[in-house]
């Protein structure tokens, strides 16, 4: 595997060396390595269990590693939570979007950052739809009310606000996207689609998106890593690989597992 920090600190605003989680007896991630460039969009595949939403917690702060490097910008970081990770830059969607169903487009966005008439304590609902509104339309969200319920929203409309809450209302240079095309159809998807490509073509944040669709990442993401039994087994631009590339990759592993099951021991993933 490339070494992943051949592009130098300057090009990197993250990088992960040597990265290790148990969470008892279960090893969840060993030694993974990876980066990130400045403006890149970054796929994550991996199959359930193989470690992508721990090492996605691991960056976000909610987990702490066990062993290993978090770098931002060249400099070691240590992650003390999720809100210390916020205020370094990353912020991360997690697939149950932390959206209030009952609330409107414009009260969830503004969620637990209310603007206030000062000096008297009432909230500045009028400003609040303005900034939502143009907020929105900076990123190309089409939702044609902000006054209505997420409820009444499609699950693509819903996934959208919850990235254009982070992008607007945060200093964010990292965004991590958990799962952000899961269960949805293929309208839904492509809106989801457009607003990762729209923030890369703009090159305000750099993103890694966790998905599990071939097409979706090769299409999308400048750069795919692969991650299998708590390992990134295989790191390389979206243009150089292809989907039978990849299914050949997990076909072997299929193949693996189930002579495993047989021998009662796992070969280590590339053996």
């Amino acid at each position: 595997m490339p070494d992943p920090s051949r592009n130098g600190h300057r090009e990197d605003v993250l990088e992960i060396e040597g990265v290790r989680r148990h969470f008892g007896p279960v090893t969840a991630l060993r030694d993974v390595n990876l980066h990130l460039k400045k403006g890149e969009v970054l796929g994550l595949l991996g199959d359930n269990g193989a470690g992508k939403s721990t090492l996605i917690k691991i960056i976000s702060g909610f987990h702490k590693p066990d062993g290993g490097k978090v770098r931002l910008h060249g400099e070691e970081v240590e992650l003390r939570s999720v809100d210390h990770a916020r205020s370094l830059g990353i912020d991360c969607v997690f697939q149950d979007l932390a959206l209030i169903d009952e609330l409107t487009v414009f009260q969830n966005m503004f969620l637990n950052r209310e603007q206030l008439h000062h000096p008297l304590p009432l909230v500045a609902n009028r400003r609040m739809k303005q900034q939502t509104r143009r907020a929105l339309d900076d990123i190309g969200v089409n939702v044609p009310r902000i006054d209505v319920p997420v409820a009444r929203l499609s699950g693509g409309q819903r996934q959208a606000i919850a990235v254009a809450r982070t992008v607007a209302n945060s200093e964010a240079d990292i965004i991590l996207l958990d799962e952000p095309l899961a269960a949805m159809g293929a309208r839904e998807a492509a809106m989801i689609l457009d607003l990762v490509a729209r923030l890369k073509e703009e090159g305000r944040v750099s993103i890694i998106m966790i998905a599990h669709n071939y097409v979706h990442v090769l299409s999308s993401c400048d750069r795919v890593n692969l991650i299998q039994d708590g390992r990134i087994t295989f790191d390389k631009p979206a243009g150089e690989t292809s989907i039978e590339e990849l299914n050949e990759i997990v076909v072997e592993e299929y193949r693996r597992a189930r002579m495993a099951t047989v021998t009662g021991a796992a070969a280590p993933p590339g053996a």
